[in-house]
């Protein structure tokens, strides 16, 4: 695997994609990203409907755990 491309992290965590990879992935604007880690790597890719119901799940399971108001203060700039 080699570096396709690179990106700066703003001071909110965003990062643009870089032209050169929403070209590839076929990305436009209002498209949806999938974020997937497998042994410390994260992979990009368009998102399919699944990841949408994947996420909405995983999202669910959380919301209980990390819900507190300190939860709130501590990730709100993210």
């Amino acid at each position: 695997m080699h570096t396709l491309s690179v990106s700066k992290l703003t001071s909110k965590s965003q990062a643009t994609i870089p032209g050169r990879v929403r070209k590839q992935l076929g990305l436009k604007a209002g498209d949806s990203v999938a974020f997937k880690m497998k042994q410390g790597l994260v992979y990009l890719q368009k998102a399919k409907p699944v990841d949408h119901v994947m996420a909405r799940a995983v999202s669910e399971t959380l919301q209980d755990e990390w819900g507190s108001a300190n939860d709130d203060r501590a990730y709100r700039n993210l």
